[in-house]
């Protein structure tokens, strides 16, 4: 099937053809003839199937470009995914002759009023900024008949509802709106019964991805101490050799440190905060995107609505916070079809969060370990250890010296064990007696069987150290005079002690 099968004019047809997109994709075959026909649309479908285009491209069709007023309303939770959007309208609507204009927080207000005197009939940006122009008076949503919130789950769960909803109220009462998201979440649906009539939902995923992941991803875990989180992510970026990375943090504090201690270790790694500046963020993935930087530090907020095509491999250095979280950090890679791999650095009481990721999402997150520069599952890594076919040990899923300790498969078991360890270290520790030296009275065991020799009415004595004998003035001036002196001038200090008479 064509895309002008679908519906869409030549001059659509044409530029998707010349940028190399003949055949649509699924999402694409089910939205465009819906959202051609005026419909209000709920787009659910995993990270990089082609939404984008999916919702796009017909809203740029209804949209007449000789017009001069705002006709259309593209808003994103981030100014990364809000550009991405900006560039496709771009590069599509110049065939219809549309103009656009993106209206991003972090950038330059001034700059950006001065465009919208180029009477743009369709406008990309972030709630904030949008409503902050729309409160000067200078962008007029009246006319507004299109309007699109991608992202919409992350837009009503953390942030941008309340500008979100205040845009939608001052635009046109017939209108069609359109929700994107790769996932549905309750808050989602709260806003679909509110701002949407008789909405059509997507149905694009096939049965193994109903959770948004694609069927191109793998899954791994590595299993370590919390200290050794930043040495183990330097060996697994070595030795699989990506040509790039993007590594997640929960904490933006340690962003500062974990980026520190990678330049130190010779990484070009670059970082991104949620409140990073739009020009600052720009640079930063313009390096990313040349090769320039290996690696990229982000937060779950930062890396909303990333755009990497060919990112290979994703580490999270905590377990995502809930499936949710989890979808959308794999999703930055093994997009389009392209293979990718999502690896999840954990403690060992952090184990339970894997089991629950695999149960709410159906997926299965093998364990991993590196072992002799190569990443091996954790059966093969055992058995090869067990063989003592190398000194070396294997890193990762319970490779180290310490994976004797028990793995928790719930966070009720973990504090149980914890408990149970803290019950026992506070129990007072009988006296161990040396080899070789006889035991004190009321500590000592007989010889050939476990029972305490006691003897009633003797009280245990405390063995009482040696006593050293004191040390001459004459013997401490010549160890002083001798710290630091090499060993054949202390011995011939030594030789000429002894060769003198005693006094």
């Amino acid at each position: 099937m064509s895309f002008q099968e679908l519906g869409l004019g030549e001059a659509l047809a044409g530029k998707l053809a010349a940028s190399g997109i003949e055949q649509p994709s699924e999402v694409q075959k089910q939205a465009i003839p819906a959202l051609l026909a005026g419909k209000d649309g709920v787009l659910v479908s995993p990270t990089g199937t082609g939404k984008t285009l999916a919702y796009l491209l017909p809203l740029l069709q209804q949209i007449d470009g000789s017009r001069k007023e705002v006709q259309a309303l593209a808003l994103a939770p981030t100014q990364e995914l809000a550009m991405q959007i900006m560039r496709e309208a771009e590069a599509y609507g110049a065939a219809l002759g549309i103009k656009a204009v993106a209206l991003i927080g972090g950038a330059s207000l001034s700059r950006q009023l001065e465009r919208m005197k180029s009477k743009p009939a369709l406008i990309v940006g972030t709630p904030g900024r949008v409503r902050e122009v729309a409160n000067t008076r200078k962008l007029s949503l009246h006319a507004v008949r299109f309007i699109v919130v991608d992202e919409t789950d992350r837009i009503f769960s953390l942030g941008g509802k309340n500008d979100v909803e205040h845009l939608l109220k001052r635009c046109a009462r017939e209108r069609q709106t359109v929700f994107v998201s790769a996932t549905r979440s309750e808050a989602m649906k709260e806003a679909e019964r509110k701002w949407q009539k008789d909405a059509w939902i997507s149905d694009v995923t096939e049965k193994e991805n109903e959770n948004g992941l694609s069927s191109t991803l793998q899954h791994w875990y590595f299993l370590g101490d919390r200290r050794d989180k930043i040495d183990l992510v330097q060996k697994i970026v070595r030795h699989m050799k990506p040509s790039s990375a993007l590594l997640f943090v929960n904490d933006t504090e340690k962003i500062g440190e974990l980026q520190a201690k990678l330049r130190y270790e010779g990484f070009s790694v670059d970082a991104l905060y949620g409140d990073t500046r739009g020009q600052e963020r720009g640079e930063v993935m313009q390096r990313f995107r040349n090769g320039r930087t290996k690696l990229l530090i982000a937060t779950d907020v930062a890396a909303r609505g990333l755009d990497l095509p060919g990112l290979p491999l994703v580490i999270q250095l905590e377990p995502a916070l809930d499936a949710d979280h989890y979808v959308h950090r794999s999703g930055r890679t093994a997009r389009m079809g392209r293979e990718g791999t999502s690896i999840t650095l954990i403690a060992p009481e952090e184990r339970f969060m894997i089991d629950k990721l695999e149960k709410q999402l159906n997926i299965q997150v093998q364990p991993k370990m590196l072992y002799e520069g190569r990443v091996v599952s954790y059966e093969e890594g055992v058995a090869r250890r067990s063989r003592g076919a190398s000194g070396r040990q294997p890193q990762g899923a319970g490779a180290d010296a310490k994976d004797a300790r028990p793995v928790w498969k719930s966070k009720a078991e973990y504090l149980a064990g914890l408990e149970a360890r803290q019950a026992a270290e506070a129990k007072p520790r009988s006296r161990r007696v040396p080899e070789g030296k006889p035991a004190t009275v009321g500590s000592a065991q007989a010889e050939g069987s476990g029972r305490e020799a006691k003897k009633p009415g003797l009280a245990a004595k405390p063995a009482q150290p040696p006593v050293k004998p004191a040390k001459s003035k004459v013997k401490r001036a010549r160890e002083q005079k001798n710290k630091g002196a090499p060993k054949w001038l202390k011995a011939k200090r030594e030789a000429g002690a002894t060769d003198k008479p005693s006094e």
